[in-house]
């Protein structure tokens, strides 16, 4: 059976994480492993993911950064520690479960049955028997945002934003990670970039075939999130960013190397 590491970073989320969910679904998937990456909260979420893990240490495992630095850079860096353990798959989650762990099996099999897919993006449709809970103003920002983002992209996707997103481990998979990302709030956008950028025309759609859209069953909104309406608006700017940077008319290459030194786990991957 294939093995899976779902990242699930953490900033002042002591009185929003459902241990109990968390535990119950560990116990029934040994093959699914979480790590938890603490972005430098500074309310009790460090002590609470310590007692979590200590529980269950062979399916959990913690991640503490030293300070707060965004979202972006606590998934980049999980996705790295997760793919030092050599998992078939790895993938992040937002840590409110606002997507059901239900979902983390069906999207590896996905994977398992399709030896081209390489990278499974969770989408929030709202579609008859899907049950899709979303405040009426962010539904329509997120909807204006994708429209722009599947332009910039060239891409026919739905739903860059979500936050269940799930890879194969591979070489390329490996390098959309290596270096720090140029953008913070989408940064899911620019893996997609990433992943399409520097790419001959045949390249491209063999890249296109590589991605998945799997049109979630549920998905609610969770009191306490962090984004707020006007995040909308400054990703606008952080669009523009990735248009320059890795637009489809840009030379630059997708091929990106570690900084510093690589854990022999990944220098495996490249291999």
């Amino acid at each position: 059976m294939s093995q899976c590491t779902i990242v699930l970073p953490c900033y002042n989320e002591a009185a929003r994480l459902d241990i109990r969910g968390l535990r119950s679904f560990a116990r029934k998937h040994p093959s699914v492993r979480f790590l938890f990456v603490n972005d430098g909260s500074s309310d009790g979420t460090l002590a609470v993911l310590q007692r979590f893990c200590e529980s269950a240490p062979e399916r959990l495992d913690l991640l503490d950064l030293p300070r707060n630095v965004g979202k972006a850079e606590a998934v980049r860096q999980g996705i790295l520690h997760a793919m030092a353990g050599g998992p078939d798959f790895v993938g992040y989650w937002d840590a409110d479960l606002a997507t059901p762990l239900r979902v983390i099996p069906e999207m590896c099999k996905l994977l398992e049955r399709n030896s081209h897919l390489e990278i499974i993006l969770g989408s929030r449709v709202r579609l008859l028997g899907r049950r899709i809970r979303r405040r009426l103003l962010r539904h329509y920002l997120g909807r204006l945002f994708a429209s722009a983002a599947s332009l910039v992209l060239g891409l026919p996707v739905y739903d860059t934003q979500c936050g269940a997103k799930l890879f194969r481990v591979t070489p390329k998979v490996a390098s959309l990670f290596a270096a720090p990302f140029r953008t913070g709030w989408i940064f899911d956008v620019e893996l997609l970039a990433r992943f399409l950028a520097g790419r001959s025309p045949a390249e491209r759609h063999s890249a296109v075939r590589a991605m998945y859209e799997f049109i979630l069953p549920e998905w609610r909104d969770v009191a306490g999130s962090k984004v707020k309406a006007l995040d909308f608006f400054n990703a606008a700017f952080e669009l523009l960013t990735i248009a320059r940077v890795y637009g489809r008319g840009s030379r630059r290459r997708t091929e990106m190397r570690f900084p510093g030194r690589v854990p022999a786990a990944l220098e495996e991957i490249r291999r």
